[in-house]
């Protein structure tokens, strides 16, 4: 079996234990922040009056930024090392959540789109940053192990976010045009400043811990590997010029773009799926407390994923996972009332490992390329921009409950990519 070799520091020993305890608190942020915007697309949607494909904007907006900043960022994090990427990233989201307050004053849709851009733009340093460091730091044949458990945090803060979300941003009732027209100038006014205070005030927060845990990161230590010094035993990587001549990285960012668009369409039209009254006629606050079954879901499945696949081939058991979620959206696609809302709620559990095992599997056996492959497959997670789009438009002409046909074949993917797909190996 490929394996990295072992960097100065033992992992088995205590130092490795701190470092990956901090490395865990950045999946947590980035998981609630990401899921935060589930909440603010129906919000925004109403506030401006959009159409699913418009509202669709956010995160068209949001996952571009991993698309434009996550090849650079792999040959920025080659050169100033995990931990001086993971503070830029730190600082750049936090800027990001600043310009929520602007956003939020002057009641504009394309300034909300650039905060979410430059916001992205941070959290995808982040993750070019983290997600290799944490692969390496240990053995490579509990790589995919490790990157679940750490992943399963990130759950913790996309479950906890929704829920946060409702109670904040979406507690002020959204009026209608009609409603609106009806309102004097001071009541106007009075209305905009308390819809643009449930936004303004929760970023507000987010930047003041984003540019603390910044602080924090420059003040403890890390265990200095260069992404240059993660070599491979018993691959000769002699002709390979760049990652991309690993046929098994291709396809897995391939699967990264599938995997991330199914569960971000799926995310993003939850609560107005909920609110169907063929389905549950759940009000939007109500609704946004229900998506952290799908984000809880997917927290539990990591947490149990992280045990089973130091037993179970990790292959295996992304494609189990792939095969199961593709039938509870297909029978989501086929029912309705709660056994439609359950069966899609429930797809969480089974997105879980899906994420940190195909990254792991798709970083195995890069070497000194791996800092690039990290730039590559978070490059893929603009799958987030494109599908969610692609299902909205769907959605706008067919239905919101048809339009999960797009999640189910991304599945079918990444079923084949756990079966066979990783097996290749460079070109």
């Amino acid at each position: 079996m490929t394996q990295l070799t072992e960097a100065p520091i033992n992992p088995d020993k205590t130092p490795y234990l701190g470092s990956l305890t901090a490395l865990t608190s950045l999946f947590f942020i980035w998981g609630f922040i990401t899921c935060l915007n589930d909440i603010l697309i129906p919000h925004l949607k109403s506030v401006f009056t959009l159409s699913y494909t418009e509202a669709m904007l956010v995160q068209f907006c949001f996952f571009t930024a991993y698309f434009v900043v996550s090849v650079p960022s792999g040959y920025l994090v080659e050169k100033i090392d995990y931990k001086g990427g993971i503070i830029a990233g730190l600082a750049i989201a936090g800027t990001g959540c600043l310009l929520f307050y602007p956003a939020a004053s002057a009641h504009s849709y394309p300034l909300f789109l650039a905060a979410f851009f430059v916001l992205a733009s941070g959290i995808t340093l982040l993750q070019v940053a983290a997600n290799p460091y944490v692969a390496i730091l240990g053995k490579a044949e509990t790589a995919s192990s490790r990157l679940t458990l750490t992943q399963a945090f990130n759950s913790l803060g996309t479950t906890i976010a929704p829920y946060f979300g409702a109670l904040f941003i979406l507690a002020t009732a959204v009026k209608t045009a009609d409603e609106m027209k009806q309102l004097d100038a001071e009541q106007l006014s009075a209305y905009q400043a308390a819809q643009a205070a449930a936004v303004q005030n929760p970023y507000l927060f987010l930047a003041a811990v984003l540019f603390g845990v910044a602080i924090i990161f420059t003040l403890i230590k890390l265990p200095k590997i260069k992404a240059a010094e993660a070599q491979v035993l018993g691959v000769d990587d002699a002709h390979t010029h760049s990652a991309w001549s690993y046929t098994h990285l291709i396809l897995g960012a391939l699967g990264i773009f599938v995997y991330v668009g199914g569960e971000v369409a799926i995310g993003s039209f939850l609560i107005s799926f909920l609110g169907e009254p063929s389905i549950a006629g759940l009000a939007e606050q109500e609704a946004g407390k229900y998506v952290s079954f799908y984000w809880g879901g997917a927290m539990v499945g990591r947490f149990i994923g992280a045990a089973v696949m130091r037993q179970i081939q990790p292959g295996k058991v992304l494609t189990f996972n792939a095969v199961t979620a593709a039938l509870l959206v297909l029978m989501t696609m086929l029912g309705s009332g709660h056994l439609a809302m359950w069966t899609i709620l429930a797809v969480g559990l089974f997105n879980s490992i899906m994420f940190p095992t195909i990254f792991s599997l798709a970083v195995s056996g890069l070497g000194k390329h791996t800092g690039q492959g990290s730039g590559i497959l978070c490059a893929a997670i603009v799958g987030g921009a494109v599908l969610p789009v692609v299902q909205g438009l769907f959605a706008d002409r067919i239905g919101i409950q048809q339009a999960f046909f797009i999640p189910a074949l991304c599945y079918c993917y990444i079923a084949y990519y756990g079966w066979r797909g990783y097996r290749f190996q460079a070109k």
